[in-house]
């Protein structure tokens, strides 16, 4: 692989497949969280329940993804996606029931909980894949191929929320939350039928002394660099629709969400197009400096203009970090345990952003949008000190920065 662009990699045999049907269920996994609001407040009228049973969902989610990978490592993607993805099109088919038959709220935040606890994560599976497939390859091509999951996911979400959002508004919700379920367990289903590109499932001798890697200090600083970056983007989500209310313009969060959007998009293909000499542990704590110094702005802005530049600064560093951490992760973690370290990563931040999403909503509530933009600043400062002392460098250069200049492999974790 001479040159590690996207059109190379999609080419790489089986590569395509896979990373299409995860990007399927990538969009569905977006759709559902704000599906099921839209689809439990239109019966229930109250958005206590609707945050109820969406509450339950992400903490089952959180909690319970870890273990489903570390189940997808012992077995194999290809022998536990199936039966975890029939029961997560129970558990939707559960909640959608209770919800047309009026169920008191203990029923629906069983359901809800149910249907994170079996929800699959194809972001952490496509990317364990690129792993197994690069493993062997002497060019930095997996940064490129991190790159490419991360405008999978950005494109995901930006697409979901906007699907789910129309079909919710124009009266039909329940189609939306099952549309979200059929793409969840649809591209699962034709994912999980590529055996071609599947790692295989780990030995015992490999399951007795791989797990000891996550709990090394170099990969928790990486969980607190994603723990940080889900507050990031809690604070950042609540603050941006305050800040556009108390300028008498709600319209235009829409539209500053969007510039902050598709800047990280822009700013995440670039980076995956050209391979950098510099070692990813030294361009983490490059991007996350520089998220933390252009948080500064969004503390004295004081027009939409304004915030809007600032959102594109901060955007600029966003996708770099999403793509670093998981190139960090397959260096510090061993092979056995990919799919749980990369799922670790996904749990950290879901669970960073539902915490800022409450605290920032109470610290605006008291003192205005700045005060949650206070608070993205300080996970951003956060980060910055997490990524610079010790996420495993020196092992970092010899794994993920390419060839040595003798010509020989490198040698893998």
């Amino acid at each position: 692989m001479p040159s590690a662009t996207y059109r190379t990699l999609l080419r790489t045999p089986g590569a395509a497949a896979f990373f299409l049907t995860a990007t399927m269920g990538r969009v569905g996994i977006a759709m559902t969280s704000l599906g099921i609001v839209w689809l439990v407040h239109d019966r229930t009228g109250s958005y206590a329940t609707a945050g109820l049973v969406t509450g339950g969902f992400a903490v089952a989610e959180a909690l319970a993804g870890p273990q489903l990978a570390r189940l997808t490592d012992r077995f194999g993607q290809t022998r536990v996606l199936p039966p975890v993805l029939l029961a997560h099109a129970a558990a939707v088919t559960a909640l959608l029931c209770l919800v047309a038959s009026d169920a008191p709220d203990h029923l629906l935040t069983t359901a809800g909980v149910l249907a994170g606890a079996t929800i699959p994560q194809p972001a952490s599976l496509s990317a364990a894949r690129w792993s197994a497939l690069l493993r062997d390859d002497l060019t930095p091509a997996l940064p490129t191929a991190f790159a490419l999951e991360s405008l999978g996911n950005g494109l995901g979400y930006l697409a979901g929320p906007a699907l789910v959002s129309l079909l919710g508004a124009s009266g039909h919700p329940a189609l939306g939350t099952l549309l979200a379920a059929g793409l969840v367990v649809g591209g699962g289903l034709l994912f999980a039928a590529q055996r071609r590109t599947a790692p295989p499932a780990v030995s015992a001798v490999e399951r007795d002394h791989s797990g000891r890697s996550l709990l090394r200090p170099p990969f928790w600083a990486l969980v607190g660099v994603s723990l940080s970056l889900g507050v990031f983007f809690g604070a950042m989500q609540v603050s941006v629709a305050a800040f556009a209310v108390e300028h008498d313009a709600p319209g235009r969060a829409a539209l500053l969400y969007a510039v902050s959007n598709c800047t990280g998009l822009l700013s995440g293909w670039l980076y995956g197009l050209r391979p950098r000499r510099t070692p990813p542990q030294n361009q983490l704590v490059h991007a996350t400096a520089w998220l933390a110094v252009s948080c500064l702005p969004l503390l004295v802005a004081d027009t939409p203009l304004g915030l809007g530049a600032a959102l594109a600064a901060t955007g600029l560093a966003v996708q770099p970090i999403l793509v670093l951490s998981p190139v960090l992760a397959q260096a510090t973690a061993h092979r056995a345990v990919l799919t749980q370290a990369f799922t670790w990563l996904n749990s950290a931040s879901a669970a960073g952003s539902a915490g800022a999403a409450a605290v920032s909503g109470r610290l605006i509530d008291s003192h205005g949008s700045h005060a949650g933009f206070a608070l993205a600043a300080a996970a951003a400062t956060a980060m910055a000190l997490l990524a610079a002392p010790r996420t495993g460098a020196r092992r970092t250069r010899r794994t993920v920065s390419g060839p040595r200049s003798d010509g020989a492999r490198s040698p893998r974790s």
